[in-house]
């Protein structure tokens, strides 16, 4: 008999409407004639789910009684013996009751499974065994019904049922999910903006791996071997080596950058089986691949190029990050480069070589050569002085050695001593040694001796090619040492900045960039200063950061001083004692201070966006006092309410009752008011406190005015009367939510009421100004006379929660309440946008 198919609707949280899409995919099913059976549906009191379960035969569920209470669990056997095609079955991960024969649901679908039944079922992604503790980080929910993840790989078919955090919390506001009684809890709780969206990509990345196995199965089933760049996968190779660091964090930065990619390290072990890199090297690079979120692999072969393309084709690698060679140029020439082998077989595959301290050539921490090593006085005089002090030591070692040298020896000597003044002061003193060499090989080497006149012709010709060859030789030499020079100077300083740069993004503090400066350039001591600014007459400075003993603390007290001409600036100086800098290690030394200038703006940024933090969380704080507290006072103020409620009112005519009786009716009011007052209070500041967690959602629309007043005068009954309403005729429309609006002109009004005496009238008027709409509440004074003009920013004098509330409801919407300049008494002004554009006519 052939096994069932098992179909999986996988959600994030619950509510998202897996059951939904589960009695949706049986309905679908029984229309196109299939067998199909609810054998265990859980609705949880949502009517869309009910609805749409009708029409489905249910099995009955089986009852079950467990220390004296009644449980109802799926009745397995009813549909073993009922045998459909398709069985639908909620919660997979349930645990069934004690004393069931199986201890979980899931072994039931198992059974349902093995019959050739079809199961559709659900699953939460927090119920998966292998994601237990994530989930308790994230939640701090220990989940105790779990499901081996080997359930959930073995099913046919994985459907995710997604929904944003936001809409979902929505939804659990509007009640469709948990009783109204659990929604606070669970709105400040689990189902936390972050907790949804961190479950959403644990739901998302697992099946993700789900889709790349199925993938990894077909291509092995099709026999494909080039790789699919479906998602990136970047593999290093180890060596075992120094530089293995080095290359595990420079492929982790490749993979941080793109997301949903793959870091894979493999260390390939020779054909012979002996591991010749160390051990304890190697397992302190697998520990920092897996602290990097990577996976750590090894595999024996004798060809290593070809061993890591088999094994970057086999796990379908996109790209290989190799080291550069620690061989020499000799080594390398004879034997080969892994990484160029690599490259040239690799295909389609990357190949990403990384340079490494311990590579060939890799060079000491730099120290920038000075100027005067190459080029300058100091090298000039110091060759002048070499040729004055090795041409007469020659000279004097030659006369010695007449009879054993000739003249073609002894011009040659001289050439490699013009040759090597050349190299140290250039082509001035080149030229004087040449013309010296010259004089004094025809002076004590040529016929007649210790003479200038020469006696044979071929001698005189040996002088002037020897003289001309000394002079280009000594040209050329000294051309090529100062290029050499400038060559290892921008090398030098290249390495500098980018060595600054790699700090600055690998986050180390001021103090440590200034010293690394400070090395570079060989100071005593770099200081980075700040001028304030306000007072420029008497100019003050504060010292940043520092590096080095005795740091200058003003610019006037430093050799060096690099004012840093940059937007982020803000009046910072780089100041350093030591020595005096050349031009060109001035202007590098100037690309450093903007560097450092980049890392204080980041650290000012990073403070105060860890301020930002901090005040956010205390914002979140507040937020859940104010829930908790009117959660909490709500009971108890609906039992004052009730009890005032039930308590015997006194005798109706006011003659038969006593004073004692009046001021008891006195009080009893003045304490159902106040109750009233505090229930409202504490429905305001839950209001509040959604409205700050965005959870409201507002339906702006075009909304007639005299509709919302006439809705308003209904909400504040019988104290309405002492309203005065004035509107101007053809009014447009203001774009608001009506029911929101309606609730903040009655709180408006309200407030308006309370503060007008009870001998005035409260005013509410509007007009049109600038295409929108501005509505006036207050006394007579505060509400007739303000103008645009008058309103002001501030808070107004009464500066409730109620008033918070409107201020809150009407920016929501598009607009503002402000209050208007009107002396101690109640005035606001809602202004709102206008429906239509509007254009004030003059006065006729």
């Amino acid at each position: 008999m052939a096994r069932g198919r098992l179909r999986i609707y996988l959600g994030a949280a619950p509510g998202v409407g897996k059951t939904y899409a589960m009695l949706e995919e049986g309905q679908r099913l029984r229309a196109s004639g299939a067998d199909v059976v609810a054998g265990f549906v859980e609705p949880h009191g949502r009517r869309p789910t009910a609805a749409m379960a009708e029409g489905l035969e249910t099995i009955p569920r089986h009852t079950m009684i467990h220390r004296g209470a009644s449980f109802t669990e799926m009745d397995r056997d009813a549909v073993l013996a009922r045998r459909p095609q398709v069985a639908l079955v909620d919660e997979l991960a349930h645990t069934n009751v004690p004393g069931s024969r199986n201890a979980k649901r899931w072994q039931d679908v198992e059974e349902l499974l093995d019959v050739g039944t079809d199961v559709v079922t659900t699953l939460n992604v927090q119920h998966l065994e292998s994601l237990g503790d994530v989930v308790r980080q994230i939640t701090g929910v220990q989940q105790r019904e779990t499901l081996p993840d080997e359930v959930a790989r073995r099913a046919d078919q994985i459907e995710l049922v997604d929904l944003p955090p936001e809409l979902l919390r929505r939804r659990m506001l509007h009640g469709e999910i948990y009783p109204a009684d659990r929604v606070e809890a669970a709105l400040t709780h689990y189902f936390r903006v972050g907790n949804l969206t961190a479950l959403r990509e644990l739901a998302l990345l697992w099946l993700a791996d789900r889709v790349e196995e199925g993938l990894q199965r077909y291509r092995v089933e099709h026999g494909i071997t080039a790789p699919w760049e479906t998602r990136e996968r970047i593999m290093v190779a180890l060596t075992g080596g120094p530089e293995g660091e080095t290359l595990i964090r420079r492929a982790a930065r490749v993979t941080a950058r793109t997301p949903g990619s793959q870091l894979l390290a493999l260390h390939v072990i020779p054909g012979d089986g002996l591991v010749h890199a160390d051990p304890a090297a190697l397992a302190a690079q697998r520990a920092l691949v897996e602290s990097l979120g990577g996976s750590y692999h090894q595999t024996t072969g004798d060809d290593l190029p070809e061993t890591l393309l088999q094994f970057a084709e086999a796990e379908n690698v996109t790209q290989i990050v190799l080291g550069a060679s620690r061989r020499g140029r000799l080594s390398t020439f004879l034997y080969g480069s892994v990484g160029r082998r690599t490259i040239q077989r690799s295909g389609p595959i990357d190949v990403l070589v990384v340079t490494h301290e311990e590579a060939a050539g890799s060079s000491s921490p730099l120290r920038l050569p000075h100027p005067a090593r190459a080029t300058g006085p100091r090298r000039f005089w110091g060759a002048m002085l070499l040729a004055a002090i090795v041409l007469p030591a020659l000279t004097l070692l030659l006369v010695v050695l007449r009879g054993h040298v000739d003249l073609a020896l002894v011009l040659v000597l001289y050439l490699l001593t013009v040759v090597v003044i050349a190299l140290v002061g250039g082509l001035l003193p080149a030229l004087f040694a040449a013309l010296a060499a010259g004089l004094l090989a025809d002076y004590y080497f040529t016929l007649p001796l210790h003479s200038l006149d020469v006696e044979h012709t071929s001698d005189i010709a040996a002088l002037l090619v020897f003289v001309v060859t000394a002079v280009v030789v000594g040209s050329a030499s000294g051309t090529a040492a100062r290029r050499t020079y400038e060559a290892v100077r921008a090398r030098s300083e290249a390495r500098a900045l980018s060595r600054l740069a790699t700090s600055l993004m690998h986050g180390q503090d001021l103090p440590a960039l200034l010293e690394q400066v400070r090395e570079d350039f060989g100071l005593d001591a770099v200081s980075l200063l700040q001028e304030d600014t306000e007072h420029p007459a008497d100019p003050r400075w504060s010292l940043v950061a520092a590096a080095g003993e005795n740091p200058p603390e003003r610019p006037y007290d430093a050799d060096v001083e690099t004012p840093v001409d940059s937007p982020a600036a803000d009046g910072l100086t780089l100041a350093a004692r030591g020595r005096t800098l050349s031009g060109d290690d001035q202007l590098l030394l100037g690309a450093c201070a903007a560097q450092l200038v980049m890392a204080y703006a980041h650290g000012r940024l990073a403070a105060v966006a860890a301020e930002t933090g901090l005040r956010a969380e205390a914002e979140h704080t507040r937020s859940s006092l104010l829930l908790a507290a009117s959660r909490d006072l709500r009971a108890p103020l609906h039992a004052a309410e009730e009890a005032l409620r039930r308590l015997p009112s006194p005798p109706a005519a006011a003659d038969g009752r006593s004073s004692v009786q009046r001021d008891d009716s006195r009080l009893l009011d003045t304490a159902r008011s106040s109750v009233r007052r505090a229930t409202q209070l504490v429905t305001d500041l839950d209001d509040l406190s959604r409205l700050r967690a965005e959870s409201l959602d507002l339906y702006l629309r075009p909304v007639d005015l005299d509709e919302v007043l006439t809705a308003v005068l209904d909400t504040l009954g019988p104290g309405s009367d002492r309203i005065r309403c004035t509107l101007p005729e053809h009014l447009p429309d203001a774009i608001a939510d009506a029911a929101v609006l309606t609730r903040v002109l009655a709180a408006l009004t309200a407030e308006a009421l309370r503060h007008t005496p009870p001998e005035e009238p409260a005013h509410l008027t509007a007009e049109v100004r600038t295409g929108r709409l501005v509505i006036r509440v207050g006394d007579g004074t505060g509400a007739g006379s303000g103008s645009a003009a008058s309103m002001t920013d501030a808070s107004p004098p009464t500066d409730t929660v109620i008033l918070r509330l409107a201020r809150d409801l009407a920016e929501a919407m598009g607009g503002t309440l402000d209050s208007v300049a009107s002396g101690p008494r109640f005035a606001m002004a809602l202004t709102l946008p206008a429906a239509v554009p509007y254009t004030e006519r003059p006065p006729s």
